[in-house]
């Protein structure tokens, strides 16, 4: 494993730089936890963090960053037994760690959920001393019913000297053609915290479905192309993923479908490919076309056949959120690290 060399503390009074015209500002780092698919990293990517190493334990989720990143140090390891001991220094902590505690899908279940993974990460805050901690996570985890559960977790972040702050941020705010509310909890030091504020979503409308998916329907030539474009004219609902032990390729529970048939997209499955020229009723969307709806670019790759690509695509975390959110942890880091001279 390659060892991390960590910068200088970015508490200024522990450093005497001098004074120059010319300045030197590092890229800040990282650590992604329940790395997935990406998107995630990819969005922290975008808003200027290098990622030291990405713990993914599911082989084809790895072989996915692998894919894309070739660069990136993908560790296929539980996030249970991680070491972040030799990372210590790292500017911050990410993950989307595993939803079904916190969702009604997985019975709400908390703390007494074995993929309750909030132990872990407090541990590993302990170890590496980031400079914030961020978590992605369901809506479900600002239930009431999850209120003490969060203030535990605030209370221990809080005895390492950070302040956690939680925020329900909804993809579609930030340009994602797709209903997806989705917590984030971001914990900074308490020298970060008045640098921190929660990124503002841009005036922008999100792209309907058939906006958004036009081209991938059309490609072979399917004759209901436009109409179905027309009549696709609103945001999908909520990708669901299901878990790495349940759910299958298809769109979600009973609701959800119908949600999906309002916009005529067959939700009982996902297709191998686009409809045929001569397809007839409401298509299926392939992975690509769902890959889209969450806000990954084209290019991205995902491995493994269609079940292991879609649940991938389907637990992600919409890159273009998690780059608004990266951004504005990057601006709270920038503001309280001394600069670097120039070479």
């Amino acid at each position: 494993m390659a060892q991390f060399v960590p910068r200088p503390s970015c508490k200024p009074e522990l450093l005497n730089l001098p004074s120059v015209a010319m300045q030197k500002v590092e890229l800040p780092t990282s650590i992604e936890l329940c790395a997935g698919a990406g998107g995630q990293a990819l969005g922290l990517e975008r808003a200027g963090f290098e990622h030291v190493a990405l713990v993914e334990s599911n082989l084809t989720a790895c072989a996915t960053l692998r894919t894309n990143r070739p660069h990136w140090n993908v560790l296929t390891e539980d996030v249970r037994s991680f070491d972040g001991r030799p990372y210590r220094g790292v500017d911050l902590l990410a993950g989307g760690i595993p939803c079904p505690p916190f969702s009604v899908a997985g019975k709400q279940l908390g703390s007494l959920d074995e993929r309750d993974l909030f132990p872990a990460v407090l541990r590993l805050a302990g170890e590496i001393d980031p400079g914030v901690v961020m978590v992605e996570n369901v809506r479900g985890l600002l239930d009431r019913r999850f209120e003490a559960y969060r203030a535990e977790i605030a209370a221990e972040l809080g005895e390492m000297g950070y302040e956690a702050n939680w925020m329900l941020l909804q993809a579609s705010d930030f340009g994602v053609p797709q209903l997806r509310p989705r917590v984030v909890m971001v914990a900074p030091k308490r020298h970060l915290a008045d640098s921190f504020t929660w990124p503002e979503p841009p005036e922008v409308c999100p792209p309907t479905v058939g906006e958004a998916l036009f081209d991938l329907m059309q490609c072979e030539g399917w004759e209901g192309a436009q109409r179905w474009r027309s009549f696709a004219n609103g945001i999908a609902p909520t990708v669901v993923g299901g878990s790495h032990k349940h759910g299958g390729p298809d769109l979600g529970p009973v609701r959800a479908r119908q949600a999906w048939a309002a916009l005529g997209v067959n939700g009982m499955g996902v297709a191998d490919a686009p409809p045929s020229a001569s397809h007839q009723g409401a298509p299926k969307l392939t992975v690509r076309m769902v890959a889209r709806l969450q806000g990954f670019p084209d290019g991205w790759e995902f491995v493994g056949r269609k079940t292991a690509a879609y649940k991938q695509v389907g637990n992600a975390f919409p890159p273009p959120v998690a780059e608004a959110v990266g951004r504005a942890i990057a601006v709270a880091l920038r503001r309280n690290q001394p600069v670097l001279a120039e070479a």
